[in-house]
């Protein structure tokens, strides 16, 4: 299928690439419809709206620089993307990158959960105040070495 990017006009997507997120992401819940895409940047990769080329968002693992990551989300939450299998779930954060040279930040209180079965995702809300919308990644993975 092709799809108009923000990051790469228009491309071709093969349909395995296709998430669902059915109550979208806080702020832009009418956007449903994404697909995963590679970025030139690696371990980066863009969620892509299918039907909004200017909406996009870039994602992160986050343990990569956070091996401490603990997402406290009920079986029930993650029922509605029908996740049965720790195994089958697929964890991203959004990744912020200011164009002033600020830090690079991931929200860590508001991660992506893919269910890699059926490509159904929902956007968590972590109460553990730990988790803030705002980690300095490059920092972070400085001190943890």
């Amino acid at each position: 299928m092709k799809v108009d990017t923000k990051a790469f006009g228009q491309i071709d997507v093969e349909e395995k690439q296709k998430v669902t997120i059915p109550q979208g992401l806080f702020g832009f819940e009418d956007y449903k419809e994404y697909v995963l895409i590679d970025a030139e940047a690696q371990p980066f990769i863009w969620l892509q709206s299918i039907n909004e080329k200017e909406i996009a968002f870039i994602l992160l693992n986050p343990f990569i620089f956070r091996k401490d990551y603990e997402l406290n989300i009920t079986n029930e939450e993650l029922s509605e993307i029908g996740l049965k299998s720790p195994e089958n779930a697929m964890i991203l954060v959004i990744i912020t990158i200011p164009q002033d040279g600020g830090p690079i930040t991931a929200n860590l209180q508001g991660p992506i959960v893919i269910n890699t079965e059926n490509m159904t995702a929902m956007q968590a809300i972590l109460a553990d105040a730990k988790w803030k919308t705002k980690h300095d990644v490059i920092a972070e993975m400085n001190a943890k070495g």
